[in-house]
């Protein structure tokens, strides 16, 4: 009986009834903008490996916050790359680090502005690891307990400069905990925690640790970040991010991990940010840059995709060029 296949059809006949009938909606709000901030002074210096994504220099980022906010989109996140690393990451809490300034300059310029700051120490410290490292018995590990004390420390010093969300993405166990406390000792018990919650060792972030020149010196992550091919383990790590405090969780990278965004938003109440990372970008620059793809129509789909999925949120390099798309600018 040809009835019921014509009646799925019938709602798709013409644009106004497809927008009509869309269940997921994109929308600019739900955009986080990255933004890589560096030492010295009118820098504006392109990434080879991301396209159209660029260092900027304290002094020169006005440029780049007045055209966040004419295009809608409601918050960035900061990262820093400092000009002096050591083995313990001292220049992550420096009241006058990179990043610390960086929030001032930002909020001076659009107090409105959420400003979600990243609470790691990989970019600081001079090996690259996301934690202190120490020798054991001629193998170095990461320490735990001490990594945590300094990570708790750059998030009160990234309050104390004016960020309106603290975003740890170290992996160390107890990080959530442990920053948590730390804040509302020093009376930001109203600052909130967007925890990279479940965060793999992706090769998908290559591109990005170009960007905040973040490579490890030796090894790799794999100790502390999630294996990829684990998904009940997933659930582990959020729930104790739930337990510890977290008030926003993050699946990162966003498009190998989709199947890990939905069972993290079924089985929690909180909102849920996905990171579509370095490395998603980059891929779509590059086929787009050579004409295979049509880069708006994939981004956008892309987006909606991780929206369908269950993000809050989404954590993109695209925030910009999606935003204009959707508002028909371009």
């Amino acid at each position: 009986m040809p009835y019921p296949l014509v009646r799925h059809r019938r709602l798709r006949r013409t644009d106004a009834l497809r927008r009509m009938v869309r269940e997921t909606v994109l929308n600019p709000n739900d955009f986080i903008y990255p933004i890589f901030v560096t030492h010295g002074e009118n820098v504006k210096r392109e990434i080879s490996a991301m396209p159209g994504v660029y260092h900027w220099s304290v002094d020169r980022l006005e440029e780049e916050i007045r055209e966040v906010r004419a295009l809608g989109i409601p918050a960035v996140l900061l990262f820093g790359v400092p000009e002096h690393k050591d083995a313990v990451g001292t220049s992550a809490y420096e009241p006058d680090g990179i990043v610390q300034r960086a929030v001032r300059q930002v909020k001076a310029i659009a107090p409105d502005l959420t400003v979600i700051t990243d609470t790691c120490l990989c970019q600081f410290t001079d090996h690259g690891h996301c934690g202190i490292v120490r020798q054991v018995g001629g193998q170095a590990l990461i320490d735990n307990d001490e990594s945590l004390k300094v990570l708790a420390r750059t998030a009160v010093s990234q309050a104390e400069a004016g960020a309106d969300v603290i975003a740890p993405s170290n992996m160390m166990d107890g990080f959530v905990s442990a920053i948590r406390a730390a804040l509302d000792e020093a009376e930001y018990s109203h600052i909130p925690i967007m925890s990279y919650s479940v965060k793999f060792a992706s090769a998908y972030y290559g591109p990005f640790r170009e960007a905040a020149h973040s490579a490890p010196q030796f090894g790799d992550r794999k100790t502390y970040q999630m294996d990829p091919a684990n998904a009940r383990e997933a659930l582990r790590e959020a729930e104790s991010d739930v337990a510890e405090g977290a008030d926003i969780l993050m699946v990162k990278p966003g498009l190998a991990y989709l199947d890990i965004v939905r069972r993290i938003k079924e089985r929690f109440d909180l909102p849920l940010a996905v990171y579509n990372v370095s490395a998603e970008y980059s891929m779509v620059k590059a086929a787009a840059m050579q004409g295979w793809i049509d880069e708006r129509a994939v981004v956008l789909e892309t987006l909606t995709g991780m929206k369908r999925a269950g993000a809050d949120m989404i954590i993109t390099y695209h925030a910009k060029d999606a935003a204009r798309w959707l508002a028909g600018m371009a």
